[in-house]
């Protein structure tokens, strides 16, 4: 969009005619009445004339800002620093929408937006499948013929509260089915060298994992299925791969993701990736965000660490335990081996005596006797 303050009438494409004016080529005519820049004797309108026209009816009926709450989808951010959006109605993925209203977030205000969710803490980010109340100006936009919602304002209390409101009703859904320690109570092996790992390749947390794991000096197996782990359609591509590594033969699941916006985060707070950790076959571990960040992906894991490093930590600490213990255990049968010996040399040694001193005495009884035999024979 451009900002020239032009409209274009009867005079032909590009042409300035007298009319209302427009800001981004966004229609606001309240100042006109209806006759301006068409001849009233003509029952047909041209392009341009109906246009304005509709542009004018618009700002008549919303002069004020508006607030509109509804879900993001098809969110595009331009080279040029403006954000262009539909506007619908909360539905699931993959689903029509039955409504939707086009959004433009300008450059300018979109500083103004970013500003507002800084100051209430940094923990929306606009993304598809966010939920969002926002603020702005109807507008008819002429070159396309649509109508959109000028936006310049935004609530993050009201997304936050959304997210907040749905984590609880999916945590009390899950915890009636029995679900929020299912997977907790698997057993996971005393050595897990096959790893499974869910993350999105490439990022930091994917190479934070590998090189932990790596450093151990451990010989670990990693099978890595990539997946989103951000946006609208990342809950269902994580459940994908958590399915297929439950059919790999693997001994634990690592699922990790960075840190980020609570939005950013919202799909590990879904009913969908909840339900596939709890009833995956394997044990899953999550290494998810923050220190201080705890979805509910956390809470159905069989154990949740604090970030992708302290995830495969815990992985490298378990073998190493069985290390030690096997150490341990080696000690402790040299030393029962070492006691044995020295009570078994004890004996021999012990016997060894006893044998030679029976040995002497028999020896001089018989030597004994044979000086007797000698003394007889000479007498």
């Amino acid at each position: 969009m451009d900002r020239n303050h032009t409209k274009f009438g009867s005079a032909g494409c590009g042409a300035p005619v007298v009319g209302a004016p427009t800001v981004g080529r966004v229609s606001d005519g309240t100042l006109f009445d209806d006759s301006v820049g068409r001849d009233p004797r003509s029952d047909t309108w041209t392009v341009p004339e109906l246009s304005v026209h509709v542009g004018r009816l618009l700002v008549g009926a919303f002069p004020d800002d508006v607030w509109v709450e509804g879900q993001i989808r098809n969110l595009n951010r331009s080279n040029n620093g403006h954000v262009y959006f539909q506007l619908t109605e909360p539905c699931p993925a993959g689903k029509q929408p039955e409504s939707q209203l086009a959004v433009t977030l300008l450059a300018p205000e979109r500083t103004l937006v970013n500003n507002q969710i800084k100051r209430a803490g940094g923990g929306v980010r606009m993304e598809d499948g966010i939920e969002v109340r926002i603020q702005g100006r109807i507008r008819w936009y002429g070159p396309r013929g649509t109508l959109q919602l000028r936006m310049h304002g935004i609530d993050p209390d009201y997304t936050l509260g959304r997210l907040q409101a749905d984590k609880d009703r999916t945590l009390a859904l899950l915890a009636t089915e029995g679900l929020l320690d299912r997977n907790g109570r698997l057993p996971v092996p005393r050595v897990p060298l096959r790893i499974g790992l869910v993350t999105s390749m490439g990022t930091a947390a994917h190479a934070d994992v590998l090189a932990e794991l790596t450093a151990s000096g451990i010989g670990f197996v990693v099978r890595t299925v990539d997946a989103r782990t951000q946006g609208a359609e990342s809950a269902a591509a994580i459940t994908r791969a958590l399915t297929v590594l439950g059919r790999d033969g693997v001994d634990v699941i690592l699922l990790v993701r960075g840190g980020g916006a609570r939005t950013d985060l919202a799909p590990f707070d879904t009913e969908l990736m909840a339900r596939a950790i709890a009833t995956s076959p394997v044990p899953v571990f999550t290494g998810i965000g923050h220190e201080v960040d705890r979805s509910i992906a956390d809470e159905v894991a069989h154990t949740a660490h604090k970030t992708p490093t302290a995830a495969a930590a815990a992985v490298i600490a378990r073998v190493r335990q069985f290390q030690a213990e096997v150490d341990d255990r080696a000690a402790a049968i040299a030393r029962a081996v070492h006691r044995s010996l020295r009570v078994a040399d004890g004996r021999l040694d012990d016997r060894t005596g006893r044998v030679a001193r029976s040995g002497g005495r028999a020896l001089d009884r018989q030597l004994g006797s044979l000086d007797q035999a000698g003394t007889r024979a000479t007498r």
